[in-house]
Formats: structure tokens, sequence, C-alpha cells
């Protein structure tokens, strides 16, 4: 699949730190045959994935449209089309499917978002579907 993961408050913290479990999400995505890409609202983040060391797991990095998502992924050349989405933000969920994961705003050891996560792909990968909270279908497909 092709996952687009959001950056602020899905993957880093105010303070720029990473969200806990992320690199080993990212680490199992890969050995499952997965894709992953970035893209952020405010622009090109290539340097905070650079920082954060997890270039080696992206495919790409984009530009997310923050309206209009359909003409957006033209407009910002999103390719591959996402078939699966991570952010903290409900309405892109809902457009592309995904997951909608609480915002990580500050730094803590204890947010276990990114192990439910990571089954929650698994899950939808096996059955289409997934159990999790902020689970949204593909729009269209059931």
């Amino acid at each position: 699949m092709n996952i687009y993961f959001d950056v602020d408050y899905t993957l880093i913290a105010m303070d720029g730190s990473l969200r806990p479990g992320a690199m080993e999400v990212f680490e199992g995505l890969i050995e499952e045959g997965h894709s992953i890409y970035i893209w952020s609202g405010v622009g090109m983040r290539t340097d905070d994935i650079e920082r954060l060391g997890l270039s080696g797991f992206v495919s790409d990095i984009f530009v997310k449209p923050i309206t209009e998502y359909e003409v957006g992924l033209e407009r910002f050349s999103v390719s591959p089309r996402p078939d699966f989405v991570i952010d903290d933000h409900r309405e892109i969920v809902e457009a592309f499917g995904g997951v909608h994961i609480e915002p990580y705003y500050f730094r803590s050891a204890e947010d276990g978002q990114m192990a439910e996560l990571h089954q929650a792909i698994k899950d939808f990968v096996s059955t289409g579907n997934s159990n999790h909270r902020g689970f949204k279908p593909v729009p269209g497909k059931s």
C-alpha cells in the first residue's frame, strides 16, 4: 500500500521530537512491503524527515492538499495516490481512508498511538477493515 503520513502533531510534537514508536512502525511497514510517503499542509518537510532519521524509509515527500483534496493531488503532483492516510485532521482521512490519529502535541514516552496504528494497518491489509477508533474506510469501498 501507499501510506501517507502527515508531519505536525501526527509524527512530530511542537518541540520537533519524533512520536514514540514511529521509527519502529516505519521499519515494520517497509518490511511488510508498503511504501511510505510524507506530506504536510505547511510545505515540504524534507529537512525534518532527514533530521529525524526517517529518510531511508520514505519514498517521497509532498505538499499536502488542505482543501479540495482531489484537485490538490494534481495541483501538488502527488503520486501515487494514497491508499491509506494517517493524520491528526479527520477531514483528509475521511477523504482518502485511513486512520485519524490523536494529535501528538508534547513529547511523551507514554504515547502508544503508533503501536495501535500499526495494528490497524495490518488489520486493514488482511480484512479491509479495522477496529481502531480512528479508522475511516476508503470512500466508495466497503
